[in-house]
């Protein structure tokens, strides 16, 4: 039993771990792996540990820790699915430019479109093809993430939101952005420009 406290001790530490990192850990406690996979079972089972996908964890102790922190739930979902950047409605709302009430966190990746549903919150993925993913950037604090620029995540909520601008004018995106709610006039102004570039030149393709 002492070994099994000393591992979970060691895991409270860290911002996110997987099942190398218990293994390796377990090496040094001297334990089998047979021995890690009942510890993780047990750990589970009594919620000491929160799976945030297959293979992938975070100690009870320091999500409780964390969990209102706005960085700590971005970076969750930066390595939830990789690679991936915070975006749309959660980018927005993230550089207060809009008041939508936003029941996920919301990123763009270059894999398939997915959904997480889990204790942390829910995490939706949303594929974007390979010349898109950009205009993002590295945001460090506490916790690193990846996030959008304002331009950029209004770019990509509106992108998914018309199927990809299909039939669409700007009189209409502009349209649509007053029906959303989303406060444009607040975005700084080299930001509006750099939108404005992005749809025009999307539109002339």
């Amino acid at each position: 039993m002492k070994s099994r406290k000393n591992l979970i001790e060691q895991l409270k530490f860290l911002p996110h771990f997987g099942k190398s990192t218990i293994y390796q850990l377990g090496i040094q406690l001297g334990l089998k792996d047979s021995t890690v996979n009942t510890y993780i079972s047990r750990f589970l089972r009594c919620k000491e540990i929160i799976q945030l996908k297959r293979g992938m964890y975070v100690s009870t102790d320091f999500f409780e820790e964390n969990k209102n922190d706005v960085s700590y739930l971005f970076y969750l979902a930066n390595i939830i699915r990789t690679p991936s950047y915070v975006s749309s409605w959660t980018a927005l709302q993230y550089y207060n430019l809009t008041t939508e009430a936003i029941r996920s966190v919301t990123s763009v990746t270059l894999k398939v479109t997915r959904d997480y549903q889990i204790k942390p919150g829910n995490f939706s993925y949303q594929s974007i093809k390979k010349e898109l993913f950009s205009g993002f950037s590295l945001t460090k604090g506490k916790f690193d993430f990846f996030i959008a620029s304002p331009s950029k995540a209004l770019f990509d909520l509106l992108y998914f939101k018309t199927h990809q601008f299909r039939g669409i004018t700007l009189e209409k995106i502009k349209a649509l952005i007053e029906e959303l709610r989303i406060d444009i006039d607040e975005m700084d102004k080299t930001e509006q420009k750099k939108f404005y570039k992005m749809i025009k030149k999307y539109f002339h393709e």
